[in-house]
């Protein structure tokens, strides 16, 4: 029987490197009624580029929109490689009745891509 999955993850793959990216800091934020933006949870992907469950405990998680935010400056320092883009964010709709959301990143030195995951 398969577990249900509730929340937000993410995982990052070094399409340049054809690996996972481990040590990616990682924060989400939800865009509240005002426009401004607030921190529901961080993260920084493990050795396999992963982040299981960025959402904080005291968040729930509701409809709305929310940013990934990617530290990959701290990530190509690591690596010693100069890459273009030293944050990307990934802006998203959590729409009502859905409980689990997987955002992976593609990340090159000098693009990214992103999509829908399982």
């Amino acid at each position: 029987m398969a577990v249900e999955k509730i929340g937000i993850s993410t995982h990052v793959l070094d399409t340049a490197r054809g690996k996972p990216a481990a040590g990616v800091p990682v924060q989400l934020e939800r865009q509240e009624g005002s426009g401004q933006w607030r921190n529901v949870g961080s993260g920084r992907t493990d050795e396999d580029g992963r982040c299981f469950q960025l959402l904080s405990e005291r968040d729930k998680l509701t409809p709305g929109t929310y940013r990934l935010t990617f530290d990959t400056a701290i990530y190509y320092a690591q690596e010693s490689v100069q890459g273009l883009y030293p944050v990307v964010q990934i802006t998203f709709w959590m729409r009502d009745g859905e409980k689990h959301l997987h955002i992976p990143l593609l990340l090159s030195p000098h693009t990214y891509t992103t999509y829908r995951g399982s």
